[in-house]
C-alpha cells in the first residue's frame, strides 16, 4: 500500500436520477371505441448506492472522479407500459467506510461487510400515468403526474481501517518492523521519525490455518490530539480495532510514562477508545538481559505485557498467542 496511493478521505458530489413522467395516453384502436385512459407510469430515477468491497483498500479511485450522476427514469407510455428505471450508480468502497453529509456532518451510512449495499441518495419517483386517475365520475382523465426530481448532495467518504489489532506507539517504536515480521506486509522501514505516513494492514497467520488482521497506525506524539505531528488524521483508524497493542522500545527513558502519554492522547481524541482491550509490548528487547527485564517488569503498567524483538524474532510466537487469547475473550 504505497503512501502516495493511500486515500482515506474524499468529498464527492452526487446527483440521483429524475423520475420519468406518467403518460396521458388514451386508448384508440380500430375495434375499441373510446377505450379510455391507458397511460403508464414513469420509471424511477437511478439511485446512488454505496457498496462494500473487501478487495478495495483505499478511496483512491474516487479522488479524480468526484462527480457521480445516476440515470434518469424513462416516461410511461401507452398500454399501461411503465418506463424503464434510471441506471443506478454504484460506488465501491473499502470496508470501514463512513459516508457523511458534507453540509451537516450527519453520518448517513457505514459499510462494514463485503457486498453490503446502502442507498446513499434515492432516485426520484416516477409519475403515475392517467389510468391511475380514472373513476366513475372522471372516465377520461387527461393528466398524469410528472416525475420527482433527483436529489443533489455533497457527501464525504471517510475510511477507518478495519483490523483486529492496532499498533499504537511513538515514531520509531518498531511498529512497521513488527508488522513486517508477523505478516507479509512490506511497510517502509527507516531510521527516522514518521517513516510511516499511512496505515499499513497485514494478515497474521496463526495456528490451525487461522489468522487475524493487524494495522500499523502512523506514529503518535504528545499533543497529537491537538494537531501536533501528524495530528488526529490517523487517530480515527484506531477506532475500528478490536484490541490495541501499545509498542514502547526498551531504550525508552521511562516506559510507563510513554505508555501513559499514548493513552492520554487516545483519551483526548475519543474516551471510548479506553474501553478497548489493551496490551503492551516492549520492543527491541534483544538489547536486554534477564536481569534488566526483571527490573523493568517491576514498573510496568497493570496490563498484559511481553518483551519482544522483531529483529531477533524473540517473543513473536508468544505475542501471537497473547493477541489470539485476547481476541477470543473480546468476541465472547
Amino acid at each position: 500500500m504505497a503512501s502516495s496511493n493511500f486515500v482515506d478521505y474524499v468529498k464527492i458530489f452526487c446527483r440521483s436520477g429524475k423520475g420519468g413522467a406518467g403518460s396521458t395516453h388514451l386508448r384508440r384502436e380500430k375495434f375499441v371505441a373510446m377505450g379510455g385512459p391507458d397511460g403508464g407510469d414513469g420509471g424511477r430515477g437511478g439511485h446512488i448506492i454505496v457498496r462494500g468491497n473487501r478487495n478495495t483498500w483505499t478511496l483512491l479511485h474516487l479522488k479524480y472522479k468526484r462527480h457521480v450522476f445516476a440515470g434518469h427514469g424513462e416516461n410511461g407510455s401507452k398500454q399501461r407500459s411503465t418506463g424503464a428505471d434510471g441506471e443506478d450508480r454504484i460506488i465501491e468502497v473499502p470496508l470501514g467506510t463512513i459516508a457523511k453529509d458534507a453540509e451537516t456532518g450527519e453520518v448517513l451510512c457505514e459499510i462494514t461487510e463485503h457486498n453490503q449495499e446502502i442507498i446513499l441518495v434515492k432516485g426520484g419517483r416516477g409519475g403515475l400515468g392517467n389510468w391511475n386517475f380514472k373513476s366513475a365520475t372522471n372516465q377520461t382523465p387527461r393528466y398524469a403526474q410528472p416525475g420527482e426530481d433527483g436529489i443533489e448532495m455533497a457527501a464525504i467518504l471517510e475510511l477507518k481501517v478495519l483490523a483486529d489489532v492496532g499498533l499504537v506507539g511513538f515514531p520509531n517504536a518498531g511498529k512497521s518492523t513488527l508488522l513486517s515480521v508477523m505478516s507479509a506486509a512490506k511497510p517502509e522501514i527507516a531510521d527516522y521519525p514518521f517513516t510511516t505516513l499511512v496505515p499499513n494492514l497485514g494478515i497474521v497467520s496463526y495456528r490451525d490455518h487461522q489468522s487475524f488482521a493487524m494495522a500499523d497506525i502512523p506514529g503518535i506524539i504528545e499533543g497529537a490530539s491537538e494537531g501536533k505531528g501528524l495530528g488526529i488524521r490517523f487517530l480515527r483508524h484506531i477506532e475500528r480495532n478490536s484490541i490495541l497493542l501499545f509498542l514502547v522500545p526498551a531504550d525508552a527513558e521511562d516506559i510507563k510514562k510513554e505508555y501513559q502519554i499514548l493513552l492520554n492522547e487516545l483519551k483526548q481524541y475519543n474516551p471510548e477508545l479506553l474501553d478497548k482491550g489493551r496490551m503492551l509490548a516492549i520492543s527491541k528487547a534483544d538489547m536486554l538481559d534477564d536481569e534488566l527485564m526483571e527490573e523493568i517488569e517491576k514498573d510496568l503498567p497493570d496490563l498484559p505485557s511481553i518483551f519482544i524483538s522483531s529483529v531477533a524474532n524473540k517473543g513473536i510466537t508468544e505475542l501471537k498467542d497473547m493477541i489470539w487469547e485476547q481476541l477470543m475473550a473480546a468476541n465472547e
